[in-house]
């Protein structure tokens, strides 16, 4: 019944929509039990596919209240994509020609993927113009008779709805520009208009039978969260034969000749441009999206309601923040005061305030609510024009801003004390009031002292979604977002019926009580207090990269980490990193660091030992190649045919010892974690994910009773640590306490939490034997609920020596605690790979 796995409250719905379990659960069961070939072929299956495809064509036209009499749909990658191709297609009249010249006007409230359209124009000779939303205006005088019969095309393009702030422009304009009633420019010709819906139709109902634009781009993703990578244009067939195109691919031709520059295009419009074989199984997702939103809120004008209603809430105590001295908490970047759902949509853009009016960065905004597990968007929303126009940036600003290193979606957020972006919520149709709530205590707790908070409430009365009425939406019980979020049923009932829609919004009857008294006390990182001293028990560094662990009693720490911990690795004849999960055997390859000797000192059963010097070889004999780890690349060198010869004839396949460069340190791959220097300062060596891998003993223990059940022989304790593959192992009282750190330090020694180790099949290899057994995987998973983390992982700052300080066993270990007890393991685009 609650909106809560993880926590998460999401409120970027304008970025994506999220998708429920029953829309996978509908689409997988279709793939089940039916096989779909490719449209393109003459058999069963694929007359399958090619009718199930018309068929969605016309539930999007359905959806939009229209029929392929007045509109084609043409499948795209997105509404980017769709975009592009209007831009390659229009029937231009370039400058320079004996005809008047074709115009491309944009609002400068515009996506960039609108503004960018220019790129294709200009390359065509045809003049772009972009026109500010208050530079619409109505028709001079009627153009001379010569002037009316002027049928050079000109396209206008605006947004249904701004993605910057949510304002609404009118639909009206479609018509007025059409007839000439509104002229963006005066400019004699045949207007045509291009309306951008992707942010207005994932909250708002469109009725193409009476706002008859001549191309609507739009993305599924915004609307059901689920396919990404699947959009469409709309076109209307009165323009559609006008289109030009030039590229033909797969699918389109009626007939052509490979030897001779003969095509001919096929007579469907929507062939005509789905260039080779589109996204077929997507496509087929896209009809249980309809049918899932159907049945689960009963229709995009319920959804229109209940988002506006939770923006109208939001909007009304944001507004009314104030600090002790009366100076607003926020400042909100809005052309309406949200006061009719017809020319607002349920978008808030703000930045927050200091109690002396001075903006705090948006970055910092973004953090904190990170910590609340509080998920917005911030920057400028790829809507540089709209940024420019609410934060008062000028073309000028723009330039010396990039002139100061800041570029689209970094983090830097303030330059001379000026914002170069804000803060963006968005609500969707599995939004609830508590995730309004969540945020405006978060925004509260975080700004505002207790007495504060009290005055901005006198004259703002809480809204609760009982009091909207809920006899509109039925649905099921057990649906459930997936993977993220789930919704309750009682959620999604809270939509005003279509009665409340006429005139100006009004919302529902209030409670007297105060949002204020659902306020809670923030909690801030604090030090671990009172309980047993927690100690490192064991040391343990890998030179070798998924070989056998080199147990010490103290040792260096460097810029990457322990002292030469995974410095070398070993590659297959490819190149290609050799890991446990490929080569269990690798267990078995004991490497040990003489540091008075300076060499590393590597034993197998059954072969004579061989050293390899511990002095970098990066002469000119030495060859610098890349090689990449898991997601990130790094430069090696190889370390010769002698060692070579030894793995391979240990191992019984061709491999090869390489070694990474000493000049060419691999980069921290994880951008922006709390707390650690920028991705260029933190050097890591051939680790997965970070240069320390931290367990404890107590977590241990409590695991090793959950398998011990499983297994037919108890596993000895010390066999379970090093299955582990840890570098620090501490003594702690309680178990996975390690979990609920944000910072440690041992001695002089500090490091942050980059977070949880996500384990992967390597903990089932016995590392004393090389043997296999799958039960350790399976009883983690159980033991943790289905999660696989064990242990942190954990960064320091880098030193300017290579020596600079020694970890030691018994040392004494002292936590700093993290506001929020679940920490989520470090992204990556690859599967986490063993080490």
């Amino acid at each position: 019944d609650f909106i809560c796995i993880l926590g998460i409250t999401y409120l970027d719905h304008a970025g994506s929509a999220l998708f429920p379990e029953s829309l996978l659960k509908a689409f997988t069961d279709d793939l089940r039990n039916n096989v779909y070939g490719n449209p393109h072929s003459q058999n069963i299956s694929s007359k399958l596919t090619y009718d199930t495809i018309e068929h969605v064509r016309y539930r999007i036209l359905q959806h939009f209240h229209t029929t392929a009499e007045d509109y084609t749909i043409i499948f795209t990658s997105g509404c980017t994509a769709a975009l592009k191709l209007i831009a390659e297609s229009f029937p231009w009249i370039p400058e320079g020609t004996k005809q008047p010249s074709s115009r491309f006007c944009y609002l400068t409230d515009s996506h960039t993927s609108v503004v960018g359209m220019r790129g294709v124009t200009a390359s065509m000779n045809v003049l772009s113009v972009p026109i500010k939303p208050k530079e619409i205006s109505l028709a001079k005088s009627r153009l001379p008779a010569e002037v009316q019969n002027c049928a050079t095309p000109h396209l206008f393009s605006y947004p249904a709805q701004s993605n910057f702030s949510g304002t609404k422009y009118p639909l009206s304009w479609i018509q007025d520009i059409k007839s000439g009633k509104l002229c963006p420019i005066e400019i004699p010709g045949k207007w045509f208009v291009l309306l951008d819906a992707a942010s207005y139709v994932s909250s708002s109902p469109l009725d193409l039978g009476v706002h008859q634009a001549d191309f609507i781009p739009i993305s599924f993703y915004k609307i059901f969260g689920f396919p990404t990578g699947l959009g469409a244009l709309l076109v209307n067939n009165r323009i559609a034969p006008l289109l030009r195109k030039t590229y033909f691919g797969g699918g389109t031709a009626a007939a052509y000749l490979a030897g001779e520059d003969f095509y001919f295009p096929r007579k469907s419009i929507a062939e005509r441009f789905e260039d080779g074989t589109v996204s077929f199984l997507d496509i087929i997702a896209l009809k249980h999206g309809f049918d899932v939103l159907e049945k689960l809120t009963g229709g995009m004008e319920k959804i229109k309601q209940h988002t506006f209603a939770l923006a109208h809430y939001t909007y009304t105590v944001l507004s009314n923040l104030k600090y002790a001295n009366g100076a607003p908490v926020v400042r909100i970047y809005s052309d309406t005061d949200f006061g009719n759902p017809d020319v607002q949509g349920p978008i808030i853009n703000f930045n927050v305030l200091n109690e002396n009016g001075e903006v705090l960065g948006f970055s910092q905004v973004d953090s904190m609510a990170s910590l609340h597990n509080i998920h917005v968007r911030t920057g400028c929303f790829c809507n540089t024009g709209a940024c420019q126009m609410h934060l008062d940036i000028s073309n000028e600003d723009i330039q010396r801003n990039l002139q100061a290193g800041h570029v689209c979606g970094d983090n830097i957020d303030l330059i001379d004390g000026r914002p170069t972006g804000s803060v963006r919520i968005s609500f969707g149709y599995m939004s609830s009031f508590e995730d309004a709530q969540t945020f405006l205590n978060f925004i509260i707790a975080t700004r505002l002292s207790k007495s504060d908070a009290e005055i901005p409430f006198q004259s703002v009365t809480k809204l609760t979604t009982e009091s909207v009425p809920d006899d509109h939406l039925s649905f099921n019980n057990a649906d459930k977002l997936s993977p993220i979020l789930q919704i309750s049923d009682r959620e999604l009932k809270n939509i005003p019926s279509e009665t409340e829609t006429t005139g100006s919004w009004q919302p529902p009857e209030p409670e007297a009580d105060s949002i204020r008294a659902t306020v809670s006390e923030t909690a801030v990182p604090t030090c671990r207090k009172g309980g047993k001293p927690i100690t490192v028990a064991k040391i343990y560094l890998y030179p070798i990269k998924s070989c056998s662990a080199f147990e010490v009693t103290e040792w260096p720490v460097g810029n990457q980490g322990l002292l030469y911990d995974r410095n070398w690795m070993v590659v297959n004849q490819n190149g290609v990193c050799m890991t446990q999960k490929q080569e269990p055997r690798l267990c078995l390859v004991n490497p040990s660091i003489d540091l008075k000797r300076k060499i590393m000192v590597i034993q197998a059963e059954g072969m004579d030992p061989i050293s390899v010097s511990l002095e970098n070889n990066t002469g000119k004999e030495a060859v610098i190649r890349e090689n990449k780890v898991c997601s990130h690349r790094v430069k090696t060198y190889d370390c010769g045919e002698r060692i070579a010869d030894w793995l391979s004839a240990f191992l019984g396949r061709p491999c090869r010892l390489i070694r990474q460069s000493s000049d060419t340190k691999s980069k921290l791959h994880h951008k922006n974690r709390k707390g650690l220097s920028s991705a260029t300062n933190i050097s890591l060596s051939l680790v997965n994910e970070a240069q320390y891998l931290l367990i404890n003993v107590a977590s241990i223990l409590q695991l090793k009773e959950h398998i011990s059940a499983r297994l037919k022989e108890p596993l000895e304790i010390e066999e379970l640590i090093r299955r582990f593959r840890a570098n620090v192992v501490i003594s702690a009282p309680e178990s996975f306490e390690e979990e609920e750190w944000a910072e440690i330090s041992i001695g002089s020694l500090q490091f942050q939490v980059v977070g949880p180790c996500s384990r992967c099949q390597v903990i089932c290899i016995d590392q004393q034997s090389g043997e296999r057994n799958k039960e350790i995987l399976q009883s983690l998973s159980a033991a943790r609920g289905r999660k696989t983390n064990f242990g942190i992982y954990l960064m320091n700052q880098p030193f300017h020596s290579s020596f600079s300080d020694i970890l030691s066993v018994g040392s004494q270990v002292l936590p700093v605690l993290k506001e929020n007890t679940e920490i989520q393991p470090p992204t990556s685009s690859e599967e986490k790979c063993s080490g």
